[in-house]
């Protein structure tokens, strides 16, 4: 019998494993997929997630994680109108696979047990307690009292509990040896309605040139995606010596009022399942948080499971407020995202 059951091991599920798990509670975190998973993402730590693991991991980013360049120095935005807004900020550059891996391991270290291969299929509520059946090698169920849902945009185990039909952004980038008179210290943000539904971006990653898309109909990918280039051939010198990869990914689409969902009963949702994500897909700043403030709802109010929730929702206001200060602010500089002012 465990205290607490995660499941997903990102940002929000390992900060919460942790934090659960060093304050005594018998912790479970499972990942359906084999760590170090990978996830598509631009890798980009803002100086607030610095800051985040440095408070509950106790440490710096380690260099084992990073790719080049190590140093990111901010982001450029380019509005829909064509100009361009230049933000510094001290951030870094990692490889998610690696960061994430770390902060599972992070977690184990500190007591929580880690099982990854292994996907929540659904849980039910029985006797105070939730069953969680769960699938790896072969099909199984444990029982916790409180079961944390930070499994990502999947969401798949919150469409069972809530259900609710989600909406998705789905995201197309390559990774291209090549040249182009852009500093690699930036992440590159279009908000150009010709380029994209949502909005396209470029960095660089190892000296690999990350060029990539959001879409809201899948089939319109390699119609932005074309346009993107050129863009980027002729505003900035893009030229591309051979594809290397290409990856297509899921996001939540973030409707105006950034409607969060914090829980059911004894279960609640964290980062990406909440619904928690800031502008440009920067999800790790909030998912650490949420988990972090999930995970000491529950350490406060254990044995009183129906003021969890709601303890819950107040400690993460700050967190939504910021996230729709941001959106707004974006808002700001682009008609797609006109509606979040």
């Amino acid at each position: 019998m465990y205290d607490v059951i995660v499941i997903g091991a990102g940002p929000a599920g390992c900060t919460a494993a942790k934090i659960l798990a060093e304050k005594g509670h018998k912790v479970l975190l499972v990942e359906k997929f084999k760590i170090p998973r990978y996830k598509s993402c631009s890798g980009v730590l803002i100086k607030k997630s610095m800051e985040l693991v440095k408070n509950y991991f106790g440490e710096n980013v380690p260099e084992s994680v990073m790719c080049t360049p190590t140093e990111n120095r901010g982001m450029v935005f380019t509005d829909d109108k064509g100009k361009e807004y230049r933000f510094q900020q001290e951030g870094l550059n990692v490889w998610r696979s690696r960061f994430d891996g770390w902060l599972a391991e992070k977690a184990k270290e500190s007591g929580a047990k880690v099982r990854d291969g292994v996907a929540a299929i659904s849980c039910m509520e029985k006797d105070g307690f939730m069953e969680v059946s769960l699938r790896g090698e072969i099909n199984y169920t444990e029982s916790a009292r409180y079961v944390l849902d930070c499994e990502g945009v999947a969401r798949t185990l919150k469409k069972k509990i809530t259900g609710e039909a989600f909406g998705y952004i789905t995201t197309f980038q390559t990774f291209n040896e090549g040249s182009i008179d852009l500093d690699p210290h930036y992440f590159y943000a279009y908000l150009q309605p010709e380029l994209s539904e949502y909005d396209a971006w470029f960095n660089v990653k190892d000296d690999l040139l990350v060029l990539g898309v959001s879409v809201k109909e899948v089939d319109k990918i390699r119609h932005y995606y074309k346009h993107f280039i050129a863009y980027m051939e002729e505003n900035h010198c893009l030229r591309i010596c051979r594809q290397t990869k290409e990856e297509k990914w899921l996001m939540p689409h973030i409707r105006p009022g950034c409607h969060v969902d914090y829980g059911v009963g004894r279960v609640l949702f964290a980062g990406e399942a909440a619904g928690f994500l800031n502008p440009m897909g920067e999800g790790i700043s909030a998912g650490m948080e949420s988990g972090y403030c999930a995970a000491s709802a529950i350490i406060k109010h254990f044995d009183n499971p129906q003021i969890v929730c709601e303890f819950y929702r107040q400690s993460t206001e700050k967190i939504k407020s910021y996230m729709q200060r941001q959106w707004s602010f974006v808002g700001g500089m682009a008609g797609t995202f006109r509606d979040f002012q």
